[in-house]
Formats: structure tokens, sequence, C-alpha cells
């Protein structure tokens, strides 16, 4: 194994432990540079972006003419689709609104998501995972020792999402993924949540029984039928708009009393675990790093208030016992498994099946294409 001298971005906060991580001559990173060169070309916090919303806007209004709803945007309760579900309300759009419960939801993101949908008078459809399917899946992932142990949890949501907007005849699927927090992230960190390839790969092998209702969504669909053929549009609204996570916090209490989550992803009780326990502890992979470093990066934060924020503990000890009793009785294990499985050989994404070969074929495609037709295909913005 290679060793890299420890070093810190002199602009964002991002480090080695980003073992792709690479520096320029004044220490700045290739992220950092990846965001000024080519990131910030897609972002338009700006009146550009009211313009090119405000057109996305007119084209969901009238292709959904006609139709019960124009859009779907999946609600999770986090700070980033909750704000664009009262955003869509304002703009005058019909969403049927969608949330998956994979069985880790807080009772705060409950409470929160029931204050949105109130508000708003949205139609919610809640898709409960089947509780025996995402147990085994989340014992699977725990016992292959790969990084990214919320996969079960996201392909779920990604999958159920997708599935159900194609079943009601909606193309347009309202996103809160945004660039002005989460513009940077090491793809040394982990693979696709999207890859069911991967997912099917490590259940067989670590799995202990056949899932059942577990929805998966498969790289032809994710690449091809639902953008060519159902012609499904994932759209990023907040990527077009001056988008402040404090300013949408703030507005977000004022306008349906939403309550603020103590830790990043207080709406999952797992994500929180596995962000802020897991990855730390197991894998040296703090996820606070690519958040504050793209909040630094898009004007939302001084580095100076980053490294400080750095300097806060990731859980209190007693929160910890607390939530580690939880997802052992959650997961019906004894605590001597629990330390078993945080004490497995680490494996990387990449030692399993993947996805990864047909990705590079699917862009090459895209490539001869665009020589071809002149025209640039884009599966989603």
């Amino acid at each position: 194994m290679n060793y890299m001298r420890y070093q810190r971005c002199t602009r964002c906060v991002m480090d080695t432990t980003d073992q792709k991580i690479t520096f320029d001559a004044q220490g700045v990173c290739n992220h950092c540079r990846q965001f000024e060169e080519v990131t910030r070309k897609r972002w338009y916090p700006n009146s550009e972006g009211a313009r090119l919303w405000a057109a996305s806007l007119e084209e969901i209004k009238t292709a959904g003419k006609g139709q019960e709803y124009d859009c779907i945007i999946g609600l999770s309760g986090g700070v980033d689709s909750s704000y664009l579900a009262i955003k869509a309300h304002e703009w005058g759009l019909r969403p049927l609104v969608m949330h998956v419960d994979a069985g880790w939801n807080s009772e705060l993101a409950v409470a929160n998501i029931e204050a949105i949908v109130k508000h708003c008078s949205y139609d919610l459809h809640t898709h409960v995972v089947d509780w025996e399917d995402m147990r085994d899946l989340h014992l699977a992932y725990l016992r292959a020792g790969v990084s990214n142990q919320d996969v079960a949890q996201d392909h779920a949501f990604f999958a159920g999402l997708y599935h159900f907007a194609t079943r009601n005849k909606v193309r347009y699927v309202l996103s809160g993924g945004n660039l002005a927090t989460e513009s940077i992230f090491p793809t040394s960190w982990q693979g696709s949540a999207m890859d069911a390839i991967n997912l099917k790969a490590i259940h067989k092998k670590y799995g202990e029984r056949k899932l059942k209702n577990y929805q998966t969504i498969s790289f032809f669909e994710y690449y091809f039928w639902y953008p060519l053929v159902k012609r499904m549009r994932v759209l990023r609204p907040l990527n077009y708009m001056h988008y402040n996570k404090m300013e949408a916090l703030q507005e977000l209490e004022e306008t349906v009393g939403y309550k603020p989550y103590p830790r990043k992803h207080g709406e999952s009780v797992f994500t929180k675990w596995f962000q802020n326990h897991y990855l730390p502890v197991k894998f040296n992979m703090d996820k606070r790093l690519p958040h504050l470093s793209s909040m630094i990066v898009s004007g939302q934060m001084m580095r100076e208030d980053a490294l400080h924020k750095l300097e806060e503990p990731l859980y209190a000890p007693a929160d910890l016992e607390i939530d580690i009793d939880y997802l052992c009785k959650k997961l019906r294990i004894s605590r001597q498994e629990f330390d078993g499985i945080m004490g497995v050989e680490v494996h990387d994404y990449s030692d399993f099946p993947n996805w990864d070969g047909l990705c590079e074929s699917a862009l090459n495609v895209k490539k001869i294409m665009k020589k071809i037709s002149g025209f640039d295909f884009k599966a989603y913005s």
C-alpha cells in the first residue's frame, strides 16, 4: 500500500484521507480546480439561472396539462428536499410527493414531512420497504465491510421513486440534490448507490435470504429505458437559484414549523450512525470534509469556520451508545455480533461485480453518438 504524506488543501478542507487527491504548486486540491473549471459552469445562482428555471417550469406545466400531477418529488425530511417541496408549491407546480420509509425514520423526520405536506396540501405516497429485505441487505453490507453502508436505503429510495413516477406517467422528477452543498465528493470513497449489479453481488455473498419485495433499478433502465423510452427527466432546481442551506432552514422553520436535526442526516438513525461513526472509525472517512468543502467553494462558508467545525466531536459518547443499542435491536443482533461486524476485513466496492465497465462503454457510445449527430445526450441533468 502506498502511503501519502498528510496534506490538507489550502483552499477547502479536503485532505489525503481521499487517496486520489492531488495538489497543485499552491496546495490547492483537484476538487477545487474541478469546481472552478467544470462544475461552476453548470451552476446558476443568478439571473441566468432564474431564466433557465423559468423555461423549465413552463415545460413541466405544459407537459402536465390534463394530468393530476405534473412532477414528482422524493421527500426525505432533510433540508434540501423539504425546501424544494415548499418552493414547488410557490411555483404553482402539482407534484406527487413520495417518501420511501426504509425503517430508520426519526420521529422528527416524520413530523417534518407531515408539516410540509399539510402546509402545501400535497398528496403523499409512502412506500414502506419490506423490513426483512432491508435488514438482510444491511447485514450483508456490514459483513462485506464496504464503505457505503447507505446503499440499501439510497437504492430503495431512487428505485422506488423512478418506478413510481413511470407507473403514474410523470415525466419530471425534481431532486433536492445541489451543487451549493454537494459539489465535492471523493470518488475513491465509494461506488454508485444506483449500481444494482454491485448490490446483488454483495447480497448474494453475504445475505441469508432471498430478497422478496426489494425494488432495484437496472443499468439499462437507469441509463436507457427511463431517459430514452419513458423520456424521464431528473431536474435539480436548487442549482438554478441562490441556495443557502442556513437561509433555507430558517425559511422552513418560519413557513412550516420545520424542526432542525442535531446532526446532518438526522432524519435517518442509520445514516447518522453510519456517517458519524462507522466511516470515521473503520475507514478514516469524515463526510464533513466534502460537505464543508462544497460550502467553501460555493461561498457559503469560510475555510477557518469549516476548520473549527471539524474540531467538534462527531458523536457524544452517550448518544453513540443509545444509537448502537437501537441499531442492534433493530437489526436483531447482539452487541458481540455488532463488535464483530465492526472488526471485519475492509473491502472496496470494486472487490465485487459492478457496473463500472458498462458505464465506461455507455460513455464511449455517447461520445460516438455526439460525434455522428452533434447531439450531446444527457440522461439526467
